[in-house]
């Protein structure tokens, strides 16, 4: 009976992580550029080491592993906005961006400019550019991006949006306020990247079926709940009685 409660409450921690992991992708369902999560998790069979010399044998116990939570880097819808400074990104490009801790990759392309003349993201962070910041004087206006990243305003160009691609982009690290971090050395996104001008990338995250998945869970949950509280109904009967034989 005590197993049965063991993997039991391995059940419950291991839905609750998905809960968590389906919380956060609900609640970036309108975060431009937002790349969804998914939970994934293992079975851990005990016992691991065996007492075969005993009739029965050991039976084995399966638990439940965290393994994870990998991400989803399909593209996002692409819609048009307007804004001369809203870029979608294609293909599995970044955008650099300066923040207190270094460097760190977004795909959040909705940019403006910030009362230092910086072209900024929405949160403040300098966007950069191949040769570093992009900044803007206070006379200037008709600011705009080209496809290919060139950024301009009605004194000519001010720079290229620098833009960069990982070898192994499932290996980011999500830092929050829809920044990446890398472990690995991040690479020239090469001529070849593409923008969008006047676009933003949309979240990947399919509301429906997260919220389907959503349902699912608490379902699970109440069940394993169920689950545990008969089994120590059980034990607690199997223990009275067992105290009424021996009185």
């Amino acid at each position: 009976m005590e197993n049965a409660l063991l993997i039991g409450l391995s059940r419950q921690v291991a839905l609750a992580r998905e809960l968590d992991v389906i919380a956060n992708n609900m609640a970036n369902v309108g975060t431009n550029g937002f790349k969804a999560r998914s939970a994934r998790f293992n079975e851990f069979i005990m016992p691991v080491a065996k007492a075969d010399a005993f009739k029965p044998t050991d039976r084995p116990l399966s638990y439940v592993i965290d393994n994870g939570t990998p991400i989803d880097l399909s593209q996002g819808a692409v819609e048009m906005t307007g804004n001369p400074l809203d870029v979608a990104l294609k293909g599995d490009n970044y955008l650099v961006v300066q923040t207190p801790s270094g460097e760190r990759y977004t795909r959040a392309g909705s940019l403006t400019i910030d009362r230092q003349g910086r072209l900024v993201t929405q949160t403040g962070l300098p966007v950069m550019g191949d040769s570093g910041p992009i900044t803007f004087g206070s006379s200037e206006f008709a600011m705009r991006i080209a496809a290919d990243g060139t950024v301009s305003s009605d004194q000519g160009t001010r720079g290229k949006l620098r833009q960069v691609r990982f070898a192994d982009p499932t290996k980011l690290v999500s830092e929050g306020t829809n920044l990446f971090s890398a472990t690995a050395a991040a690479q020239p996104a090469g001529p070849e990247a593409r923008l969008e001008p006047g676009a933003v990338e949309r979240s990947n995250v399919k509301a429906v079926v997260e919220l389907t998945r959503l349902m699912e869970v608490q379902r699970n949950y109440q069940s394993v709940a169920n689950m545990i509280t008969k089994s120590d109904e059980l034990r607690t009967r199997a223990i009275s009685r067992l105290a009424d034989q021996q009185a």
